[in-house]
């Protein structure tokens, strides 16, 4: 299970502290291991076909209580449907045991899905259930005949009435028609429930069968969840132990979410522990095809996951040193420095933000644009800022002094009356001299803050662009965004169905360089004031 390096790794130093996991630059070692890995894998060719899918792989590099250093190697979820391979790290509970009670307990809640399919596609269920649907759509389109016959019948009436004089005789027999005609609908309605009450009661009889299916199989699958993750005892590098429920029970939605625990992060640490060795760093890579939803490319390191990981990790690395998130560094350093103003009257002000500064505060404390502002103006009615850009996103945004003129701005960013171009610089070549991306784009809930592509739960998100220069690798690009989604260009420019090239610095969707190279050059606005036509441009300093 401990892998010797296959080369000497005298000349490379340990690292002080261990990985950050949420955002780094893989340790030499870590890498030297991942390329020893993936030669590995290469070799495994009964697997091919399920590796080119995709699947996120981590190596673990350790000291043993000798000095001895080596690594760990670790997959995501299962492998050639099992759990267990002889290079690879055992999981941190086995679910696939065949007599463990995952497998006996899926297997029943299996038995009660067939028999609920089996009820569902009943013949004579389905019979029935057609048969009642014609009664039904007969019997609505006599009830509403016979109905406006009624409203005929008493258009009839009234009209005779402001037509004639009648005696007390006529009036009677206009009331008796108008009871008996409302009576006969009466009757005719309760025809109809007769004839459908006894279909309807066959049909109640099924679906009870099939609710009460279903709410048994919610209740197993819920028991089942529940006793899987007290199984995952997790260890931290002091020896404490807690289970996944007493993990999630301190986050917002206090249960562990489906496949937590069976990442390769908390499997390497998990081992590392058990042995006795000391973690000293850790990488994780995609192997394969990206997923339709995510970005994934094969090949590059990632960041553990916010949604299963980080409650995990957060305590599994505790008793260990452990870097400094290098973001809020990188924040830090951004917030000493002074945005430039481009332009400025008595209503509003048009900065060039600095790649690394944060728009508006975040949790991590560090200085925003927001904050800077407040602290210039400190008599001004706000400042507020009127839009956002990403905090890795250097260019142009605009500051409002009053209510008055922001809520005037952001009406026109609402109705999309403001002009932006972006300039970017992408990791490969973009054939199109021009084109436009659509692709719908909404929040990867396990892994904030990245983004996904969804045709069901994505927004519309919509990117013109134009090529302006091309090199041997990479692609100097004009985005027109016409919509202002999260992350938008930078999904758009990376996605395998938009330009399948990521922006060069993108290290949540593409490679980690010294900055993201997306820049907003150019706003076009109408002033909410002087109902001046504002144009400002600040070239890109790459």
């Amino acid at each position: 299970m401990l892998h010797h390096f296959a080369i000497s790794i005298s000349d490379i130093p340990l690292p002080e502290r261990f990985t950050y996991p949420f955002c780094y630059t893989p340790h030499p070692l870590c890498v030297l291991a991942a390329e020893e890995m993936q030669a590995y894998l290469g070799k495994q060719d009964e697997w091919k076909e399920e590796l080119d899918q995709g699947k996120m792989f981590g190596v673990l590099v350790v000291q043993t209580k000798e000095g001895e250093v080596g690594y760990l190697a670790a997959f995501s979820g299962i492998l050639a449907g099992k759990n267990r391979h002889p290079y690879f790290v055992p999981p941190v509970y086995d679910l696939l045991q065949p007599e463990g009670f995952f497998k006996i307990e899926e297997e029943n809640i299996s038995a009660i899905n067939r028999r609920i399919k089996q009820l569902e596609e009943d013949e004579a269920y389905t019979r029935v259930t057609s048969e009642l649907a014609q009664i039904l759509q007969t019997a609505q389109e006599e009830l509403a005949i016979a109905k406006t016959r009624l409203k005929e019948a008493k258009t009839i009436r009234e009209q005779r009435r402001k037509e004639e004089v009648l005696d007390a005789r006529e009036e009677e027999d206009l009331i008796r028609e108008s009871q008996f005609q409302k009576a006969e609908y009466k009757r005719l309605e309760r025809s109809w429930r007769e004839k459908t009450s006894s279909l309807q009661a066959q049909i109640d009889d099924w679906e009870k069968q099939i609710r009460a299916l279903k709410a048994e199989r919610k209740a197993r699958s819920a028991a089942l969840q529940q006793r899987l993750f007290e199984q995952f005892k997790m260890l931290n590098y002091r020896g404490e132990v807690k289970t996944l429920c007493e993990i999630f029970e301190q986050t917002a939605h206090k249960t562990p979410p489906a496949g937590a625990g069976e990442c390769a992060a908390p499997k390497l640490l998990q081992q590392a522990y058990l042995k006795g060795w000391k973690p000293i760093a850790m990488a994780e890579f995609w192997w394969g095809a990206s997923p339709k939803t995510e970005i994934r490319h094969h090949g590059h390191y990632y960041p553990a996951c916010k949604g299963k990981c980080e409650p995990i990790l957060q305590h599994m690395l505790q008793g260990l040193q452990v870097e400094e998130n290098p973001m809020l560094k990188s924040m830090q350093c951004a917030a000493v420095r002074e945005p430039e103003i481009v332009y400025e009257d008595e209503w509003l002000l048009v900065i060039n933000k600095p790649a690394g500064m944060l728009s508006v505060p975040g949790k991590e404390d560090a200085g925003s644009v927001y904050s800077l502002m407040r602290e210039r103006y400190p008599d001004a009615d706000g400042p507020m800022i009127v839009h956002r850009l990403d905090m890795a996103t250097s260019g142009l945004l605009i500051i409002a002094k009053t209510k008055q003129v922001h809520q005037k701005l952001q009406a026109q960013f609402k109705n999309r009356l403001i002009k932006k171009r972006y300039i970017a610089l992408l990791d490969g070549i973009v054939p199109e001299a021009q084109g436009t991306i659509e692709l719908p784009l909404c929040l990867d809930p396990l892994d904030r803050p990245r983004q996904m592509v969804h045709d069901e739960h994505g927004k519309p998100a919509i990117t013109d662009f134009q090529m302006i220069e091309r090199t041997d690798s990479r692609t100097r690009i004009a985005f027109y965004p016409r919509t202002g989604r999260t992350h938008q260009l930078r999904v758009h420019a990376a996605h395998l169905q938009g330009l399948h090239c990521p922006i060069v610095g993108d290290e949540l969707y593409g490679k980690k360089a010294d900055r993201l190279y997306l820049h907003a050059e150019t706003l076009e606005f109408v002033h909410p004031m002087t109902g001046e036509t504002i144009k400002i441009t600040k070239e890109a300093d790459f």
